[in-house]
């Protein structure tokens, strides 16, 4: 039986999932983590350790790097949380187009007014108007799972939507509803755009992309949307905007401290994946990828190895985790021609610097087998499954 800490409450989805397993925050040596926004970068990893699951797309909360270096899979669970996010783009434009939450504030302001309040509210009530979304124009940076969602939308919406990534999949291109304009150039879009949404993730050049520079570019007045991480927008330079009027408002999940309070910009505690249905799709889709690599060495949607859709059915597989360097394969049949054993089946795959060989054989691994594959060079981890 597996072992399986979690770092962080979980759905209880999970224990339905791996029911068989045993599941806790308080297993002592356990096979996996399953990990929401817990910080992971001092956990202590024992040998057992073999995956890291997080219940989200993003992933800095994790070493990524170490847990590379030492064999270990790391997943998370893109677009299980995508709609959650994208409801929250729609509302965050809504909330930036109008000013809904002054208003509201101040209609709560008017409690004990009595008969004057309807008075009241029809004198100030131009305090907080502000443009309909129908006819303005959207462009969405990143059209991932939650991109295309919020593109679509906003085609719903009667929004001229322009969409760019050099890299968006043939999955979520076919995603795309057919109104969305998709741009080659990312300066058209910045150029053109009433609403900028971004949805790309936090890499080093992508890291203060949203700076003075990028921002003088856009539409005096326009509004920019960061729902993917903060540090894509320099926090600084978003505040100077804001307040000269350069941009009409700004929208976060991720505030910075010197935002809270700053007109213009709407600040939100990380609602983006906070609702029951998206803690639930996290949940479910970790438990299952971990559940599919223990047990089958079936590998999907790991930010640091390939995908590995395996057969379920085998005699006996071995999982072998190693650098991405010539000889190693051969090093692997060798080990097993020397014992005069057959492979039924071998399938390779790599992804940068690391690699991924599942070895199926006919019978059963020895421990010695298994000990002469995880001593050859540039090989990281074995795990008979």
């Amino acid at each position: 039986m597996y072992s399986i800490k979690t770092m962080n409450s979980i759905s209880p989805v999970v224990y339905d999932i791996l029911s068989e397993y045993s599941v806790s925050p308080d297993e002592p040596a356990p096979d996996a983590l399953m990990a929401r926004s817990a910080e992971l970068k001092d956990y202590k990893r024992g040998a057992n350790l073999c995956a890291i699951a997080r219940a989200g797309a993003g992933v800095n909360n994790i070493p990524v790097e170490e847990c590379s270096a030492e064999g270990i899979v790391v997943f998370n669970t893109p677009g299980a949380n995508a709609n959650a996010v994208a409801e929250l783009v729609i509302a965050a434009m809504l909330m930036t187009g109008r000013d809904i939450l002054g208003g509201a504030e101040w209609a709560r302001s008017l409690k004990g007014k009595g008969g004057d309040v309807g008075k009241l509210i029809e004198k100030e009530k131009a305090r907080f108007t502000g443009p309909e979304l129908r006819g303005k124009s959207l462009g969405v940076i990143g059209l991932g799972a939650i991109g295309a969602l919020v593109a679509n939308a906003a085609i719903a919406l009667g929004m001229e939507v322009y969409g760019y990534d050099p890299f968006v999949s043939v999955e979520h291109a076919w995603a795309l509803s057919r109104s969305v304009k998709r741009v080659k150039d990312r300066d058209e879009l910045i150029r053109s755009s009433d609403y900028i949404s971004i949805h790309i993730p936090l890499a080093k050049e992508t890291r203060g992309l949203f700076n003075a520079r990028m921002i003088s570019r856009m539409k005096d007045g326009a509004a920019l949307l960061n729902f993917a991480r903060g540090e894509l927008a320099d926090c600084a330079d978003v505040i100077a905007a804001v307040t000269s009027g350069k941009l009409r408002a700004y929208a976060t999940d991720f505030p910075c401290e010197d935002m809270l309070g700053v007109p213009g910009i709407l600040s939100l505690p990380h609602l983006g994946a906070s609702t029951p249905e998206s803690e639930d799709n996290c949940a479910r889709m970790a438990a299952e990828q971990l559940r599919d690599f223990l047990e089958f060495g079936i590998i999907r949607n790991s930010v640091n190895l390939p995908d590995a859709d395996l057969s379920r059915a085998r005699t006996s597989r071995a999982i072998i985790i190693h650098r991405n360097l010539p000889g190693v394969l051969g090093a692997v049949t060798s080990v097993m021609a020397d014992d005069n054993v057959n492979i039924a089946d071998l399938k390779n795959s790599s992804r940068g610097d690391m690699a991924y060989t599942a070895l199926d054989i006919d019978g059963a691994f020895t421990s010695s087998q298994v000990g002469k594959l995880g001593g050859l060079e540039n090989v990281l981890r074995v795990r008979v499954v």
